[in-house]
């Protein structure tokens, strides 16, 4: 999996570093830039937030890994004994979490985007959590149309 993307200006020269910085900075914060050198091996210069992402996903590849290669129970139950949290949802719920992670997960491999999978992961986490909390339980009073005031 190639770190940068076919961009026009995804390879810089280590000199451009020195004379363009501020511009290869600005490109590094939108996407990986490789800053190749005559007397080494390239580097690639990108964001924190970039560097992050990239190693929770691999986190998260190594934890669906394990999920893989566990022979016993179904996808749902190998993927509850990973992730715990998960065990706040319903069963149907964790039927549907399993397959979105899982989802979730080949898709940001296939398209070398971290935040597909993280925030699949992030946003069935956090509704486990607040399941946990009681937050779904609560009973709904829905407003009539007649009710909802514009906004100004």
């Amino acid at each position: 999996m190639p770190i940068t993307a076919d961009r026009p200006d995804q390879t810089r020269r280590s000199s451009d570093l020195s004379k363009h910085s501020a511009e290869v900075f600005a490109a590094a914060e939108d996407h990986p830039v490789t800053i190749t050198r005559r007397d080494g091996e390239a580097l690639v210069l990108m964001s924190q937030r970039e560097a992050e992402g990239r190693a929770r996903l691999l986190e998260f590849a190594a934890q669906l890994i394990t999920v893989a290669i566990e022979e016993d129970g179904t996808l749902t139950e190998r993927m509850t004994k990973i992730f715990p949290w998960m065990l706040a949802l319903s069963t149907a719920d964790r039927e549907s979490c399993a397959q979105d992670l899982v989802d979730a997960a080949r898709a940001s491999f296939a398209t070398e985007q971290p935040h597909l999978a993280i925030s699949e992961l992030t946003s069935w986490k956090e509704t486990a959590t607040a399941v946990a909390a009681g937050l779904g339980s609560a009973d709904l009073e829905w407003l009539d149309d007649d009710e909802i005031v514009e906004r100004p």
